[in-house]
């Protein structure tokens, strides 16, 4: 089912992601990780569609993507990027396999921080962040997404790992095999893995190597 829905308002978070509210249709509902197909509504780009995760909560009157350009494609992001208040989207039904399973660890690579910002608001406001620990990797600490309200979340639980810039305070590192098997004492807890999916099939197949059962490694199908 297709919903037209006009934006209400944008922020800038870093040099190249927007966070983006916009109109709530009457009964719409989501489960904190999950996503929606979207277009812009416009005759010449309405049939392009392309997923992305809300990060507000479904108690919340509106509806937020936060949306990281890719100029160089000239596609759909950037062309999010160029409308403003009171211009439309169309927004489909839900769907997405990123659901919290219980306390572990997150594992995410740049734009793919956005299913799990909706989901650590969740358990913030539910008072149930304990527990858990977040491994963000970015190219440098200008790419970092809400990275203050991550702390502010997780505490000292937050960990930030850049791969193209050593600066105090950050890890300059990858992602691999010996990153887990340094930071990770349990591989028996869940994980939830998002990035690029060159990303999420090497992390997988590290972390199930290192003990963690299959069944506990949940990433987007």
């Amino acid at each position: 089912m297709e919903h037209v829905v006009k934006i209400l308002s944008l922020r800038q978070v870093t040099h190249d992601v927007r966070s983006i509210r916009f109109e709530k249709p009457a009964g719409y509902q989501f489960v904190p990780g999950q996503a929606t197909d979207v277009s812009v509504n416009s005759p010449d780009i309405k049939n392009e569609l392309r997923p992305f995760t809300f990060t507000s909560l479904n108690e919340d009157p509106w509806l937020e993507f936060t949306i990281k350009r890719y100029p160089e494609h000239q596609g759909i992001t950037d062309r999010i990027h160029r409308l403003g208040v009171g211009d439309e989207l169309i927004i489909r039904d839900v769907w997405g396999a990123i659901e919290y399973r219980g306390p572990g660890y997150f594992i995410a690579g740049g734009a793919g921080i956005t299913p799990f910002l909706a989901i650590l608001r969740h358990l913030l406001k539910k008072g149930e962040t304990a527990g858990n620990q977040l491994f963000f990797s970015n190219k440098t600490s200008a790419d970092i997404i809400y990275e203050q309200e991550l702390v502010d979340i997780l505490g000292d639980q937050a960990h930030f790992i850049l791969t193209r810039e050593s600066k105090p305070g950050y890890d300059r590192s990858y992602l691999n095999g010996e990153f887990f098997k340094k930071h990770i004492r349990d591989f028996t807890r869940q994980f939830y893995v998002c990035g690029p999916d060159p990303m999420i099939q090497e992390i997988s197949q590290a972390l199930t190597l290192l003990g963690a059962k299959p069944e506990a490694v949940t990433f987007e199908k």
